[in-house]
Protein backbone atom coordinates (compact mmCIF):
# COMPACT_ATOMS: atom_id res chain seq x y z
CA UNK A 1 0.00 0.00 0.00
CA UNK A 2 0.80 3.39 -0.43
CA UNK A 3 -0.49 4.60 3.08
CA UNK A 4 1.67 7.10 4.84
CA UNK A 5 1.27 6.44 8.61
CA UNK A 6 2.34 9.55 9.91
CA UNK A 7 0.54 9.01 13.99
CA UNK A 8 -0.52 5.96 15.38
CA UNK A 9 -3.99 8.19 17.20
CA UNK A 10 -4.96 7.15 21.31
CA UNK A 11 -7.83 4.99 22.18
CA UNK A 12 -10.84 7.19 22.95
CA UNK A 13 -11.09 6.05 26.03
CA UNK A 14 -7.84 7.91 26.53
CA UNK A 15 -9.04 10.77 25.26
CA UNK A 16 -12.19 10.81 27.38
CA UNK A 17 -9.81 10.19 30.24
CA UNK A 18 -7.88 13.21 29.89
CA UNK A 19 -11.11 15.29 28.32
CA UNK A 20 -13.95 14.42 30.50
CA UNK A 21 -17.78 15.71 30.40
CA UNK A 22 -17.99 16.78 34.32
CA UNK A 23 -20.54 14.48 35.88
CA UNK A 24 -23.45 17.37 36.09
CA UNK A 25 -23.40 17.42 32.80
CA UNK A 26 -23.32 13.84 32.30
CA UNK A 27 -26.82 13.86 34.08
CA UNK A 28 -28.48 16.83 31.88
CA UNK A 29 -27.29 14.80 28.76
CA UNK A 30 -29.20 11.76 29.95
CA UNK A 31 -31.98 14.29 30.38
CA UNK A 32 -31.73 15.38 27.38
CA UNK A 33 -31.39 12.60 25.38
CA UNK A 34 -34.89 11.22 26.43
CA UNK A 35 -36.50 14.19 25.84
CA UNK A 36 -35.17 14.19 22.71
CA UNK A 37 -36.10 10.65 22.09
CA UNK A 38 -39.70 11.31 23.38
CA UNK A 39 -40.32 13.72 20.42
CA UNK A 40 -39.03 11.63 17.85
CA UNK A 41 -41.16 8.72 19.29
CA UNK A 42 -44.47 10.45 19.71
CA UNK A 43 -44.79 10.62 23.68
CA UNK A 44 -43.84 14.05 23.91
CA UNK A 45 -45.20 16.63 21.21
CA UNK A 46 -42.88 19.01 21.04
CA UNK A 47 -40.68 19.95 17.85
CA UNK A 48 -37.07 19.64 17.45
CA UNK A 49 -34.87 22.39 16.47
CA UNK A 50 -31.52 21.35 15.25
CA UNK A 51 -29.76 24.96 14.12
CA UNK A 52 -26.21 25.98 13.70
CA UNK A 53 -23.43 27.43 12.04
CA UNK A 54 -22.79 25.14 8.69
CA UNK A 55 -19.31 24.16 9.83
CA UNK A 56 -18.29 25.03 13.57
CA UNK A 57 -14.56 26.47 12.92
CA UNK A 58 -13.73 28.38 16.34
CA UNK A 59 -14.67 27.68 19.52
CA UNK A 60 -14.65 30.83 20.85
CA UNK A 61 -17.56 32.01 18.46
CA UNK A 62 -19.51 28.41 18.29
CA UNK A 63 -19.96 28.63 22.16
CA UNK A 64 -21.11 32.25 22.25
CA UNK A 65 -23.88 31.62 19.64
CA UNK A 66 -24.39 28.64 22.05
CA UNK A 67 -25.51 30.78 24.95
CA UNK A 68 -27.50 33.20 22.84
CA UNK A 69 -28.82 29.93 21.61
CA UNK A 70 -30.01 28.77 25.73
CA UNK A 71 -31.35 32.22 26.64
CA UNK A 72 -34.29 32.01 23.44
CA UNK A 73 -34.40 27.67 23.92
CA UNK A 74 -35.54 28.00 27.43
CA UNK A 75 -37.90 30.69 26.59
CA UNK A 76 -39.64 28.02 23.64
CA UNK A 77 -39.12 25.10 25.97
CA UNK A 78 -42.43 24.45 26.42
CA UNK A 79 -43.12 23.62 22.49
CA UNK A 80 -39.90 23.32 20.82
CA UNK A 81 -36.68 21.64 22.35
CA UNK A 82 -33.47 23.13 20.74
CA UNK A 83 -30.29 21.37 20.16
CA UNK A 84 -27.21 22.85 18.56
CA UNK A 85 -25.70 22.30 15.27
CA UNK A 86 -21.89 21.99 16.41
CA UNK A 87 -21.07 20.35 13.22
CA UNK A 88 -16.76 19.62 13.43
CA UNK A 89 -16.51 17.85 9.97
CA UNK A 90 -17.51 19.10 6.30
CA UNK A 91 -18.07 16.52 3.87
CA UNK A 92 -16.42 17.91 0.63
CA UNK A 93 -17.31 16.78 -2.61
CA UNK A 94 -14.08 16.81 -4.39
CA UNK A 95 -12.11 15.68 -1.40
CA UNK A 96 -10.38 19.41 -1.72
CA UNK A 97 -10.90 22.18 0.33
CA UNK A 98 -11.45 22.90 4.01
CA UNK A 99 -12.71 19.71 5.81
CA UNK A 100 -13.82 21.61 9.23
CA UNK A 101 -12.25 22.18 12.56
CA UNK A 102 -11.38 17.78 12.72
CA UNK A 103 -9.03 18.24 9.87
CA UNK A 104 -7.63 22.10 10.82
CA UNK A 105 -8.58 23.25 14.58
CA UNK A 106 -7.22 26.52 12.77
CA UNK A 107 -8.82 26.73 9.23
CA UNK A 108 -5.99 29.34 8.49
CA UNK A 109 -2.80 26.17 9.23
CA UNK A 110 -1.77 23.03 7.99
CA UNK A 111 -4.23 19.95 8.66
CA UNK A 112 -3.67 18.56 12.31
CA UNK A 113 -5.95 15.59 12.97
CA UNK A 114 -4.81 14.99 16.75
CA UNK A 115 -4.99 18.61 17.85
CA UNK A 116 -8.07 18.51 15.89
CA UNK A 117 -9.95 15.81 17.54
CA UNK A 118 -8.63 17.30 20.86
CA UNK A 119 -10.35 20.67 19.80
CA UNK A 120 -13.71 19.43 19.04
CA UNK A 121 -13.83 17.27 22.30
CA UNK A 122 -12.70 20.38 24.18
CA UNK A 123 -15.42 22.49 22.02
CA UNK A 124 -18.16 19.95 22.55
CA UNK A 125 -17.89 19.78 26.45
CA UNK A 126 -17.51 23.83 26.62
CA UNK A 127 -20.73 24.30 24.92
CA UNK A 128 -22.62 21.87 26.78
CA UNK A 129 -20.97 23.37 30.22
CA UNK A 130 -21.55 26.99 28.82
CA UNK A 131 -25.06 26.67 27.87
CA UNK A 132 -26.41 23.78 29.23
CA UNK A 133 -27.57 22.30 25.65
CA UNK A 134 -26.07 19.09 23.90
CA UNK A 135 -25.01 19.02 20.12
CA UNK A 136 -25.54 17.36 17.50
CA UNK A 137 -22.83 16.76 15.11
CA UNK A 138 -22.28 15.31 11.61
CA UNK A 139 -21.33 11.39 11.45
CA UNK A 140 -18.64 11.83 8.28
CA UNK A 141 -16.31 9.24 9.48
CA UNK A 142 -18.18 6.58 11.90
CA UNK A 143 -15.01 5.46 13.65
CA UNK A 144 -14.50 8.47 15.11
CA UNK A 145 -17.98 8.76 16.58
CA UNK A 146 -16.43 6.41 20.08
CA UNK A 147 -14.21 9.57 20.11
CA UNK A 148 -17.87 11.19 20.71
CA UNK A 149 -20.38 9.46 21.74
CA UNK A 150 -20.69 10.98 25.51
CA UNK A 151 -20.81 14.72 24.40
CA UNK A 152 -23.30 14.34 21.31
CA UNK A 153 -27.34 13.94 21.49
CA UNK A 154 -28.11 13.74 17.94
CA UNK A 155 -26.04 12.21 15.19
CA UNK A 156 -26.37 12.88 11.38
CA UNK A 157 -25.44 10.84 8.15
CA UNK A 158 -25.11 12.82 5.41
CA UNK A 159 -26.58 12.84 1.72
CA UNK A 160 -22.70 11.78 0.58
CA UNK A 161 -22.67 8.79 3.31
CA UNK A 162 -25.75 7.42 3.40
CA UNK A 163 -25.45 4.82 0.91
CA UNK A 164 -22.23 3.40 2.67
CA UNK A 165 -22.40 0.12 4.75
CA UNK A 166 -20.58 1.44 7.35
CA UNK A 167 -22.36 4.43 8.13
CA UNK A 168 -25.57 2.15 8.36
CA UNK A 169 -24.14 -0.53 10.31
CA UNK A 170 -22.55 2.04 12.91
CA UNK A 171 -25.59 3.68 13.48
CA UNK A 172 -27.33 0.60 14.39
CA UNK A 173 -25.03 0.31 17.52
CA UNK A 174 -25.37 3.85 18.33
CA UNK A 175 -27.51 5.12 21.27
CA UNK A 176 -28.90 8.37 20.18
CA UNK A 177 -30.79 9.31 17.63
CA UNK A 178 -29.37 9.23 14.10
CA UNK A 179 -31.14 10.91 10.91
CA UNK A 180 -30.26 9.69 7.88
CA UNK A 181 -30.20 12.30 5.11
CA UNK A 182 -31.89 11.46 1.37
CA UNK A 183 -28.86 11.08 -1.37
CA UNK A 184 -27.74 14.11 -3.80
CA UNK A 185 -30.13 12.02 -6.16
CA UNK A 186 -32.77 12.08 -4.15
CA UNK A 187 -33.86 8.40 -3.79
CA UNK A 188 -35.94 7.60 -1.09
CA UNK A 189 -35.58 4.16 -1.15
CA UNK A 190 -32.04 4.43 -0.39
CA UNK A 191 -32.41 6.54 2.67
CA UNK A 192 -35.58 4.37 3.60
CA UNK A 193 -33.08 1.35 3.27
CA UNK A 194 -30.19 2.84 5.09
CA UNK A 195 -32.80 3.57 8.02
CA UNK A 196 -34.38 -0.28 7.97
CA UNK A 197 -30.45 -1.51 7.98
CA UNK A 198 -29.75 1.08 11.40
CA UNK A 199 -32.44 -0.01 13.01
CA UNK A 200 -31.82 -4.01 12.38
CA UNK A 201 -29.10 -5.95 14.54
CA UNK A 202 -25.66 -5.91 12.40
CA UNK A 203 -22.56 -7.50 13.00
CA UNK A 204 -19.48 -6.10 11.41
CA UNK A 205 -15.66 -4.59 12.23
CA UNK A 206 -15.16 -1.69 14.10
CA UNK A 207 -12.23 -0.10 15.66
CA UNK A 208 -9.99 -4.26 15.03
CA UNK A 209 -13.36 -5.35 16.92
CA UNK A 210 -16.27 -7.96 15.85
CA UNK A 211 -18.84 -6.26 16.78
CA UNK A 212 -22.72 -6.94 16.98
CA UNK A 213 -25.39 -4.52 17.49
CA UNK A 214 -29.11 -3.78 18.97
CA UNK A 215 -30.23 -2.11 16.04
CA UNK A 216 -31.44 1.66 16.79
CA UNK A 217 -35.08 2.25 17.02
CA UNK A 218 -34.29 5.74 16.56
CA UNK A 219 -32.92 6.30 12.98
CA UNK A 220 -35.20 8.11 11.28
CA UNK A 221 -35.03 10.24 8.01
CA UNK A 222 -33.85 13.76 7.47
CA UNK A 223 -35.30 15.43 3.66
CA UNK A 224 -32.21 17.95 2.07
CA UNK A 225 -33.71 18.23 -1.74
CA UNK A 226 -31.91 16.77 -4.07
CA UNK A 227 -29.47 17.51 -6.87
CA UNK A 228 -30.32 16.27 -10.73
CA UNK A 229 -27.93 15.21 -13.26
CA UNK A 230 -27.89 18.70 -14.57
CA UNK A 231 -27.01 20.39 -11.43
CA UNK A 232 -30.16 21.73 -10.34
CA UNK A 233 -31.39 21.88 -6.65
CA UNK A 234 -34.43 20.17 -6.33
CA UNK A 235 -36.57 20.88 -2.95
CA UNK A 236 -38.45 17.37 -0.91
CA UNK A 237 -40.16 19.69 1.96
CA UNK A 238 -43.57 20.79 -0.22
CA UNK A 239 -46.72 19.23 1.10
CA UNK A 240 -46.88 17.13 -1.68
CA UNK A 241 -43.19 15.27 -1.12
CA UNK A 242 -43.85 15.04 2.42
CA UNK A 243 -47.18 13.33 2.06
CA UNK A 244 -45.49 10.83 -0.46
CA UNK A 245 -42.30 10.27 1.70
CA UNK A 246 -44.42 9.69 4.71
CA UNK A 247 -46.70 6.98 2.91
CA UNK A 248 -43.69 5.15 1.54
CA UNK A 249 -41.99 5.63 5.58
CA UNK A 250 -45.10 3.92 6.91
CA UNK A 251 -45.23 1.22 3.76
CA UNK A 252 -41.81 -0.04 5.23
CA UNK A 253 -43.30 -0.54 8.53
CA UNK A 254 -40.19 1.05 10.43
CA UNK A 255 -40.10 2.03 14.21
CA UNK A 256 -40.66 5.59 15.17
CA UNK A 257 -41.74 7.18 11.84
CA UNK A 258 -40.18 10.94 11.70
CA UNK A 259 -38.87 13.24 9.36
CA UNK A 260 -36.19 16.01 10.46
CA UNK A 261 -35.91 18.63 7.10
CA UNK A 262 -33.37 20.92 6.61
CA UNK A 263 -34.55 23.75 5.19
CA UNK A 264 -30.95 24.84 3.86
CA UNK A 265 -28.74 22.92 1.06
CA UNK A 266 -30.87 21.54 -1.38
CA UNK A 267 -34.12 22.85 -0.19
CA UNK A 268 -33.04 26.46 -0.24
CA UNK A 269 -30.82 26.60 -3.25
CA UNK A 270 -28.06 27.69 -0.78
CA UNK A 271 -29.99 30.64 -0.58
CA UNK A 272 -29.73 31.19 3.00
CA UNK A 273 -32.33 33.82 3.70
CA UNK A 274 -35.22 30.96 1.70
CA UNK A 275 -35.03 29.42 5.61
CA UNK A 276 -37.23 31.45 7.04
CA UNK A 277 -40.03 31.10 4.34
CA UNK A 278 -39.39 27.53 3.76
CA UNK A 279 -39.81 26.69 7.54
CA UNK A 280 -42.81 28.81 7.52
CA UNK A 281 -44.33 26.91 4.69
CA UNK A 282 -43.76 23.02 6.53
CA UNK A 283 -45.33 24.49 10.12
CA UNK A 284 -48.52 25.47 7.33
CA UNK A 285 -47.77 21.81 6.35
CA UNK A 286 -48.03 20.18 9.63
CA UNK A 287 -50.81 21.97 10.67
CA UNK A 288 -53.17 21.32 7.51
CA UNK A 289 -52.53 17.79 8.35
CA UNK A 290 -52.67 15.82 10.76
CA UNK A 291 -50.28 12.55 9.11
CA UNK A 292 -48.07 15.39 8.18
CA UNK A 293 -47.92 16.72 11.51
CA UNK A 294 -47.53 13.40 13.29
CA UNK A 295 -44.68 12.60 10.78
CA UNK A 296 -42.72 15.76 10.79
CA UNK A 297 -40.83 15.88 14.21
CA UNK A 298 -38.51 19.03 13.65
CA UNK A 299 -36.17 21.29 11.26
CA UNK A 300 -32.54 21.97 10.64
CA UNK A 301 -31.57 25.16 10.38
CA UNK A 302 -28.05 26.82 9.39
CA UNK A 303 -27.59 29.84 11.35
CA UNK A 304 -24.73 31.40 13.15
CA UNK A 305 -24.12 35.11 14.87
CA UNK A 306 -23.35 37.05 11.51
CA UNK A 307 -25.41 36.04 8.36
CA UNK A 308 -23.93 35.25 5.13
CA UNK A 309 -20.25 33.69 4.58
CA UNK A 310 -16.61 34.85 3.93
CA UNK A 311 -13.53 33.65 2.68
CA UNK A 312 -11.04 31.93 5.06
CA UNK A 313 -8.62 34.59 6.55
CA UNK A 314 -11.30 37.42 6.48
CA UNK A 315 -11.46 37.19 10.10
CA UNK A 316 -14.98 38.36 10.77
CA UNK A 317 -16.05 37.00 13.71
CA UNK A 318 -19.27 34.61 13.94
CA UNK A 319 -19.66 34.59 10.37
CA UNK A 320 -19.53 31.06 8.16
CA UNK A 321 -16.30 30.03 6.66
CA UNK A 322 -18.42 27.66 4.12
CA UNK A 323 -21.86 27.46 3.24
CA UNK A 324 -23.69 30.48 3.86
CA UNK A 325 -26.12 31.18 6.83
CA UNK A 326 -28.69 33.15 8.82
CA UNK A 327 -27.78 35.70 11.19
CA UNK A 328 -28.53 35.88 14.70
CA UNK A 329 -31.58 38.32 14.83
CA UNK A 330 -33.10 36.48 12.39
CA UNK A 331 -32.27 32.99 13.81
CA UNK A 332 -33.93 33.80 16.90
CA UNK A 333 -36.84 35.92 15.36
CA UNK A 334 -37.12 32.25 13.07
CA UNK A 335 -37.44 30.23 16.32
CA UNK A 336 -39.72 32.09 18.19
CA UNK A 337 -41.94 32.22 14.85
CA UNK A 338 -41.51 27.82 14.82
CA UNK A 339 -42.73 27.81 18.81
CA UNK A 340 -45.72 29.69 18.03
CA UNK A 341 -47.25 27.31 15.12
CA UNK A 342 -46.10 23.94 16.70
Amino acid sequence: MSFEFVSEMPEPDEIKAEFPLPEKYREIKKQRDREIADILTGKDDRFLMIIGPCSADREDAVVDYAVRLAKVAEDVKDRVLVIPRVYTNKPRTTGKGYKGMLHQPDPEKKPDLLAGLIAIRKMHIKVITESGLTPADEMLYPENHSFMDDVLSYVAVGARSVEDQEHRLVASGVDIPVGMKNPMSGDYSVMLNSIVAAQAPQMFIYRNWEIKTKGNPLTHAILRGSVTKHGQNMPNYHYEELKLVSDMYLEKGLENPAIIIDTNHSNSGKQFKEQIRIAGEIMHSRNHSDEVRRMVKGLMVESYIEEGNQKIGEGVYGRSITDPCLGWEDSKNLIYSVAENV
